[in-house]
């Protein structure tokens, strides 16, 4: 068992159900991991994604490993056939299967390049470790997607749950930087699997990719969009048809207090880090409708559920 999109979720209500249960005993399967060891394996930077899902392997009694590809292992090669003259040090090969002998499930964490699109798409050092690796793989966030966030944006949601069918919001900001479109993504996907009106707002020209959102509706217009809202999911993506680009930075998009007012009352939601005062206002992120920290928090039960899970599988 692997756990590398959203997708791979049977049942979304009934892992939601689980991960709450976790979440008010979370050592009740502390025995469940003995002598079982989680390598996370990191070719970018983490905070939430590698604090609370070593939190998560601990309260299932898992033993951990931390390694930093960028500062920390052999540069690597994914190619197969490639004549290693230069650049790389070791292939995925090699590497993928001696970190299975040493670990029990391999998490991953690898950005997109926003260079090469078609490469991006290809997932390529997921899917090398995935091909290679012969224990279970966790996506800890890829090229295209971010899983564990997801279904601790799920978690969040039902926490927060309306009496009626909740009309959520994803809403492109603006950065300084350009950043991927994987949370974006499996926000989306997780999204397809709820019952909801669910609206994707951003700038003509942002679209994302297509085979991701397939029929979800998609509004220009910020503010009509935001009419009646229950969940505002602020997340900023860089052009997927002008790949990696930056082609709006238009600071009329940011989530405010005034746009916040044509909600129903709406719950702010965003994955962290967030860039203040640029993607959101200090109004809004720190008002009682903001849910960030707790979304955060529930980060460690999403992960907890998919390694039980995985450790159950295998029992």
């Amino acid at each position: 068992m692997n756990y590398i999109s959203i997708q791979n979720i049977d049942s979304l209500d009934k892992w939601v159900k689980q991960a709450l249960k976790i979440k008010k005993k979370p050592l009740k399967n502390k025995k469940l991991g003995k002598n079982k060891t989680l390598g996370m394996l990191f070719f970018n930077s983490s905070l939430r994604t590698r604090l609370s899902t070593q939190k998560a392997a601990l309260n299932l009694g898992m033993n951990v490993m931390v390694m930093n590809f960028t500062s920390e292992g052999w540069t690597l090669e994914f190619e197969d056939g490639a004549i290693m003259k230069s650049g790389a040090s070791e292939h995925i090969k090699e590497a993928a299967a001696v970190v299975s002998q040493y670990c029990d499930i391999v998490a991953i964490r690898a950005f997109a390049g926003l260079v090469d699109k078609e490469k991006d798409n290809a997932e390529t050092v997921l899917m090398g470790f995935l091909k290679y690796a012969t224990v279970p793989i966790v996506n800890m966030e890829s090229a295209t997607g971010h899983p564990l966030q997801s279904l601790a944006d799920a978690i969040t949601m039902a926490e927060h749950k309306t009496k009626h069918r909740p009309k959520v919001v994803l809403t492109w900001a603006p950065h300084p930087k350009a950043l991927p479109q994987a949370v974006a993504n499996s926000f989306v996907q997780m999204m397809q699997l709820q019952d909801a009106d669910f609206v994707i707002t951003h700038p003509e020209g942002y679209e994302l990719n297509p085979e991701i959102t397939k029929d979800s509706k998609i509004e220009y217009d910020q503010n009509k969009a935001f009419e009646n809202a229950d969940f505002i999911y602020a997340k900023n993506w860089s052009n997927f048809n002008e790949y990696g680009q930056i082609t709006n930075s238009d600071p009329n998009w940011t989530v405010t207090a005034d746009k916040m007012k044509l909600t129903n009352n709406a719950k702010f939601m965003h994955c962290l880090p967030v860039r203040r005062n640029v993607i959101v206002t200090d109004e809004v992120i720190d008002s009682e409708n903001s849910i960030v920290i707790e979304q955060a928090n529930n980060r460690t039960y999403a992960a907890q559920l998919v390694l039980q899970k995985i450790l159950e599988h295998r029992k």
